[in-house]
């Protein structure tokens, strides 16, 4: 099987060189296709998982038991409970303006992956019978939204998204003095305050208790809800990783002059710079990439932003 792939991984390279070249540079060019293919497996794996966790909490918790979550999945919930169409197409339709927006929000890529991950969450839950895991309020709420949390996570883990409202969010945080959080939050009490008036005001509390533990076990897999990621980058190859955030991901990145720290007494301090760049979580699987095609030993170090503003954070689009 190996073989197999070694060869087909070989025929991609001359397809997209087009012509001869030196063996360093053909070497060079197969590695980074094969990281492309090896990231790209490791994301359809985890979006895939993301549709099987979401339709599961849909089919198994929510849907059976008349329960609605936050988000397009509570905006399709109730439109679905109101006008009896079905809750698919509902999912499909209501998403769709919002991964539109994606194409200008955040990438091309990001965009083509959320369509078809929304897509593929509206057919397994069409066609998956419909079934009651329980019917205790409490833990249809407290494990309907863990699944449902599980599978945006997982999604958002595999760069995409299965549901829209956080591409609004990104897109008007960079037009309004707001953060993305401000602007979920809104669209949540207005979805919890419509299901507090078409159903009852006990739905809706159960429906804030299944976002809040959807929300945080998104938290617990994507490894924070924050907005913004800092990432600084350790390497060698500096200067080609800071060539490469400019140019294959349209962010700015400072770099800072420092000293490797790990010597011995008495020896000099080697210099090398540092690169320091700022984005969101939905570009990390991006930037992994190019780092690891440049430097697969660069020392990368993430934290947590709660929000940033200013520079190129919110002028300029992400490219794909």
């Amino acid at each position: 099987m190996k073989k197999i792939y070694q060869g087909i991984l070989n025929e991609i390279v001359k397809q997209r060189l087009k012509r001869e070249v030196a063996n360093k540079q053909f070497v060079i060019e197969r590695r980074k296709i094969d990281i492309d293919i090896r990231h790209l497996s490791k994301e359809i794996v985890l979006i895939i998982a993301g549709i099987v966790s979401a339709a599961l909490g849909l089919k198994g918790f929510l849907l059976p038991n008349g329960f609605i979550d936050g988000g397009v999945t509570g905006i399709s919930l109730i439109t679905n409970a109101i006008t009896n169409i079905p809750f698919p197409i509902l999912l499909i339709v209501i998403n769709l303006p919002f991964l539109l927006l994606a194409f200008k929000a955040v990438s091309h890529q990001f965009a083509i992956k959320s369509i078809v991950a929304v897509i593929a969450l509206a057919i397994t839950v069409h066609f998956i019978p419909p079934f009651s895991v329980t019917h205790d309020k409490l833990l249809i709420a407290v494990f309907g939204g863990f699944f449902l949390g599980a599978g945006i996570g997982l999604a958002i883990r595999g760069g995409s998204v299965i549901d829209g409202t956080e591409v609004l969010a990104i897109y008007l945080s960079r037009k309004l003095p707001v953060t993305i959080g401000d602007v979920i939050m809104v669209l949540n009490i207005l979805i919890f305050s419509t299901a507090a008036y078409v159903f009852s005001i006990e739905t809706a509390m159960y429906a804030m208790l299944t976002y809040m533990s959807a929300s945080k076990t998104v938290d617990f897999i994507v490894t924070g809800l924050e907005e913004y990621v800092g990432v600084t980058i350790i390497s060698e190859q500096s200067e080609e990783i800071r060539l490469a955030i400019i140019e294959k991901l349209g962010r700015g990145c400072t770099i800072y002059l420092g000293k490797k720290g790990f010597a011995k007494r008495g020896e000099t301090l080697t210099r090398t710079n540092i690169v320091y760049t700022l984005l969101t979580r939905l570009e990390l699987s991006k930037l992994e990439t190019e780092v690891e095609k440049i430097d697969k030993s660069a020392f990368i170090i993430m934290h947590s932003i709660k929000d940033a503003k200013g520079g190129m954070i919110k002028k300029r689009p992400l490219k794909k």
